[in-house]
């Protein structure tokens, strides 16, 4: 009898019709692939980075032959504008040439130099071998390039990659897997698709888990991690502060932040999602941001680049943001723009809220949705203060026309990252490293070498320098004499002062 496999209906939230469906596959179907993945991944690491490198840049290729058509299946499952949609693509071709180009001098052998005197008789060496398989779990507001920033440097480094996309939006990592196989590469890339139990799955079959998503299912992921003794890096939810000080240029933190707090609907890991304004500067600014919200276009997109904002990824998250405009309402909270669910489908009016407190749920809870509260502050200290009062720390924004000032309130903040006069750009910053503090997650994806090594295994190597003895002074048989010895010359050479030359405190 032939098992009956579970399908998951793909949607276009816009609207709500049918864009696809795919497998709600089983502990023994990700096992199955993990085992290919597995029986491949040798030879990929034996290719060496170069090797690795040009298959990556083949899969490259492919992609910008194939834009176009994944672009239409991103919005089919997404909604978003045209624009956003088409700007996936692109951020894969950049990750690719980064990593690719970088993969031979990310992965060189390290050679340190030995800690003192002593340790010159060795040579020193830092291997990088790869786990054999990293699994890669992403979530849905951005299907193609979420996976972009962990699957290059993961197969650059020699691991093969299993991919567990969001059953909400998995038809784009569908349209990678099918490049993957028509550009003839190795088996060592593979797509598995369902829900969470397929995703407790992937955890169970991998050597490494990179997680992307909320704070509740990474809490899980690294229990199931820990169990297996097993290294995973999540990057988690986030509730990212702007801070806009009196001396900054009031127009360019208005369009960065109505373009930092509303891009994808709201729906970025580092969206701003909560502004602290200078008394000065409060009353300018809400009116400015509020003109330039009331002036972007929202909607269905087609192909014709009509909209700037589109749907809520799902219905749930619509309703997060409903509830946190409602709260802040109903505490004192005031809408000067949108605040309502619009048209059919998972549409939410972009939104700026002001007379909020900092106790409010749309300040302390990861809304996701495109919702801008702004909070008035008599000066920087309390700025600071507010921004760093949240269990989040993803990243954070500071708005001055000091540079010596923004770098100053940048090392106050207890964020991962912090963009001076500017919105999003660390998440397009590939030699910086990514990662969140608090609640937002552990570990880092990016940073250069770091983003490639961090899928690596590390193997130190000494070897003698010199000509060695056929007897070590730290060898059997112990005496008297030798350890004598050997404490002499590893106080001389470790020692400072006069304790250096044997003599302790309280002699002449």
């Amino acid at each position: 009898m032939t098992e009956m496999t579970t399908r998951i209906d793909v949607h276009n939230p816009a609207d709500g019709r049918l864009v696809g469906s795919v497998e709600d596959e089983s502990q023994d179907s990700v096992a199955s692939k993990a085992s290919v993945l597995r029986a491949a991944q040798p030879e990929w690491e034996e290719l060496g980075a170069k090797g690795r490198a040009r298959w990556l840049f083949e899969l490259q290729n492919w992609l910008l032959d194939n834009s176009a058509h994944i672009a239409d299946v991103l919005q089919s499952e997404t909604g978003k504008p045209r624009a956003e949609a088409e700007l996936e693509v692109p951020a894969w071709v950049d990750l690719i040439n980064y990593f690719g180009r970088n993969a031979e001098k990310f992965l060189h052998d390290d050679q340190p130099s030995p800690h003192g005197l002593l340790g010159w008789t060795k040579k020193l060496t830092t291997a990088y071998r790869p786990y054999p398989l990293v699994g890669v779990i992403t979530p849905w507001n951005f299907p193609l390039a979420m996976a972009g920033l962990d699957v290059p440097p993961a197969l650059v480094a020699g691991a093969a990659v299993l991919l567990k996309p969001s059953e909400v939006t998995p038809l784009s990592a569908l349209e990678l897997a099918r490049g993957w196989a028509e550009i003839g590469a190795p088996e060592v890339f593979a797509i598995a698709t369902g829900r969470g139990e397929t995703g407790a799955a992937v955890v169970d079959a991998v050597d490494y888990v990179q997680f992307t998503g909320s704070t509740r299912t990474g809490q899980a992921v690294a229990r199931q991690c820990v169990d297996q003794l097993k290294p995973y890096s999540l990057e988690l939810g986030g509730k990212d502060p702007a801070l806009v000080l009196a001396d900054a240029d009031i127009n360019r933190a208005v369009h960065g932040i109505a373009w930092g707090g509303l891009m994808n609907a709201g729906q970025v890991c580092v969206s701003v999602e909560r502004v602290y304004v200078e008394a000065p500067v409060h009353d300018e600014f809400v009116a400015k941001l509020t003109q330039r919200v009331g002036e972007l276009r929202q909607g269905q997109d087609g192909k014709d680049f009509r909209f700037d904002i589109g749907p809520m990824a799902n219905m749930t998250q619509r309703d997060i943001v409903v509830r946190h405009v409602a709260e802040a309402t109903a505490a004192g909270a005031r809408v000067t723009i949108g605040g309502t669910p619009t048209g059919v489908g998972t549409f939410f009016e972009p939104t700026v809220l002001v007379d909020v407190d900092q106790s409010m749920s749309c300040i302390q809870e990861e809304t996701f949705g495109p919702t801008i509260p702004v909070i008035k502050v008599a000066d920087e200290d309390e700025a600071v203060r507010l921004a760093n009062d949240s269990q989040y720390g993803l990243s954070a924004s500071v708005w001055t026309g000091d540079a010596d000032r923004g770098r100053r309130i940048a090392r106050r903040l207890d964020v991962g990252a912090v963009n001076i006069n500017d919105a999003i750009a660390n998440l397009f910053s590939f030699a910086l490293p990514m990662g969140g503090w608090k609640q937002s997650g552990t570990g880092a994806r990016l940073g250069g070498a770091t983003g490639v090594r961090k899928y690596c295994r590390q193997t130190a190597i000494t070897e003698p320098r010199l000509p060695m003895l056929i007897d070590e002074p730290m060898w059997f048989p112990y005496s008297r004499a030798r350890i004598r010895f050997v404490f002499v010359a590893m106080r001389a050479a470790g020692a400072r002062g006069l304790h250096r030359f044997g003599f302790t405190k309280g002699e002449k």
